[in-house]
């Protein structure tokens, strides 16, 4: 237990120093802008190009011909707090100390937002830590850089995390939470951004559009929805389907405003979505297997870097993760990643494929203690050669475990290269190789129930 302690007392000092870790400015002609597109809810499978027989997104079909896509992307959990910031920061949950959505909720009645002073506490606790972290726009700044969030963001003001400007005002008092006002970008239009990029002129930009798509409420305009509503039985699965459309059509108008203002040349386009979504068609909400859960469903994304003339456009099938975006863009951008960040740059796809381990750890929407992420996690995960381990922690999923947390609870295996969807696990035939992964996650984070 002691060690335990230690090693997480290590992880939450280290952080503190990371972003001023950063090696020095590589030599390049000119910095790009950024634009990083962060998909809310929505399942790998539902898209054009990743095959789905319904669901249209033409305008993501086009950015993934474009780009160099990697189709088995992964995020290290699927709850979308720590999910977003480890995108932004490029650590894994329990090193950024991010670890859920929310801090424990003790109050038996009111809103804790605004009465209860220990959740009050507890969140600017986890406000710090993003202070504290290598977070892409404050590492970006010194080279000239002006970011601007919008859409999704929970950790208070868009600031902490080192935006020089944002729709967000993470205000508790004034209903501050995931984004408050800035979750109008895409459902009510798209000028915040572009007026952004407008204000920018010569000054290199980095923009975050994390919309509240194709998220609930489900509420499509009819003209997506009249699309859907005759091709499932479910009105469930339809008003989805229109979600993620609509959430297309959002992606088409920015990349549309680039292009009519002569910047997708000089603009480099990321893709990720936060976590997945698999629509439950009985009732509005999702599926077991996808949101919150240890498997592909609630895990697994499509990722594309876009940057014409010196991106070439490739179709990668090898397991890749959204902890490799942030020293993407940021070697991108003319900046060594911190050493800490242990992802790898995607455009080099010498060391996409030397990895052959992506590893993950999902965590309690509530959390037991936002100080320790050893208290905090549910699965530990890792995906080898096409062989995807899960380690559970049962003090936090299975019978008499706190809520919120979607898995079996016992330790399971799949040969996800052939069963992506997961359904035969193999744990129980395979014993050899269940002690081969459960060693490799033990050295990446020897984290105990």
């Amino acid at each position: 237990m002691k060690g335990l302690l230690l090693l997480s007392i290590l992880n939450l000092a280290g952080v503190a120093a990371l972003h001023a870790a950063a090696g020095p400015e590589i030599p390049q002609p000119s910095p790009p802008n950024v634009v990083l597109i962060v998909s809310d809810d929505q399942a790998w499978t539902d898209y054009g190009f990743m095959g789905h027989p319904l669901i249209r997104t033409p305008r993501l079909d086009r950015l993934a011909a474009e780009s160099l896509l990697f189709t088995h992307g992964y995020v290290p959990g699927s709850l979308c707090c720590p999910s977003l910031a480890s995108i932004i920061t490029g650590l894994y949950p329990h090193q950024h100390g991010i670890t859920s959505n929310e801090p424990p909720r003790r109050l038996a009645q009111g809103n804790p937002y605004r009465d209860d002073p220990q959740f009050l506490g507890d969140l600017e606790y986890l406000n710090s830590r993003m202070r504290e972290a290598p977070a892409l726009p404050r590492m970006l700044e010194p080279l000239g850089y002006r970011s601007f969030q919008s859409g999704k963001w929970w950790m208070g003001s868009p600031g902490n995390g080192g935006f020089t400007e944002g729709m967000t005002h993470g205000d508790p008092a004034r209903g501050g939470r995931h984004g408050d006002e800035g979750l109008r970008i895409g459902r009510e239009g798209m000028e915040p951004v572009f007026d952004f990029i407008r204000r920018c002129g010569d000054k290199p930009f980095f923009v975050w559009y994390a919309p509240f798509l194709p998220h609930t409420p489900h509420d499509p305009p009819e003209r997506f929805l009249a699309k859907y509503r005759d091709a499932t039985e479910s009105p469930h699965v339809a008003r989805y389907f229109a979600m993620c459309e609509w959430f297309d059509e959002t992606c088409g108008a920015l990349l549309d405003f680039l292009e009519e203002h002569s910047l997708s040349e000089r603009t480099l386009v990321a893709y990720v979505a936060d976590n997945g979504w698999i629509q439950d068609p009985e009732a509005p909400r999702y599926a077991l297997r996808s949101k919150q859960s240890p498997y592909d469903g609630g895990l697994r994304t499509p990722l594309m870097l876009r940057w014409p003339g010196r991106i070439t456009p490739d179709r990668i099938e090898r397991a890749v993760s959204s902890i490799d975006l942030a020293p993407t863009l940021l070697k991108a951008c003319g900046l060594q990643a911190p050493a800490a960040m242990p992802g790898v740059d995607l455009r080099d796809l010498d060391a996409v494929q030397e990895r052959r381990t992506v590893f993950g750890d999902c965590h309690l929407h509530h959390a037991i203690d936002v100080r320790d992420p050893t208290a905090n996690w549910t699965y530990r995960w890792c995906l080898r050669d096409g062989w995807k381990l899960i380690l559970p922690n049962p003090k936090n999923v299975g019978e008499g475990a706190p809520p919120g947390a979607a898995g079996s609870g016992r330790v399971e295996l799949y040969h996800v290269a052939e069963d992506p969807h997961e359904t035969q696990d193999l744990a129980a035939s395979e014993p050899d190789k269940v002690m081969e992964l459960s060693a490799a996650i033990e050295a990446w984070w020897p984290a105990k129930p």
